[in-house]
């Protein structure tokens, strides 16, 4: 069985959902005062919403015919050049955190990972979300 054909219009759907979901789960937890026991799912929210931007962006430059790109780094330096990112070290920052996040480093990452979530990086992915619609939409 062949596999179906990413094209970013796809990505950008999965994104949006993602996203939605992950606003959701934020605004839940908070209405609830279930931020910290909430904190697992919201990073995962977050891990996949973020992931489906940069897939978003990779194939964006795709179908343009701009590729390889060697990483989430080169994918969000990129996405900052053609306006899609409005605050690269924002996006550079959460890379950084979800390479600190994962159980090879010692520290409590989850905690200060899902407050920069809910503080800073959801709005990263809001106005990513809406630069990219702009930009598309032209």
């Amino acid at each position: 069985m062949k596999k179906p054909i990413k094209t970013c219009e796809n990505c950008f759907e999965n994104f949006q959902a993602a996203l939605e979901s992950l606003i959701e789960l934020i605004q839940t937890a908070k209405a609830k005062n279930t931020l910290e026991k909430s904190r697992p799912d919201i990073v995962e929210k977050f891990e996949e919403a973020h992931d489906l931007a940069l897939e978003t962006i990779h194939s964006y430059f795709k179908e343009q015919g701009r590729v390889p790109f060697s990483g989430s780094r080169d994918i969000t330096v990129e996405g900052f050049n053609e306006d899609f990112i409005d605050d690269g070290e924002g996006w550079l920052d959460m890379i950084i955190f979800r390479i600190k996040y994962t159980p090879i480093y010692p520290g409590d990452y989850l905690g200060s990972l899902s407050e920069n979530i809910v503080k800073k990086y959801i709005h990263l992915l809001e106005n990513f979300e809406r630069n990219f619609i702009k930009k598309i939409n032209g």
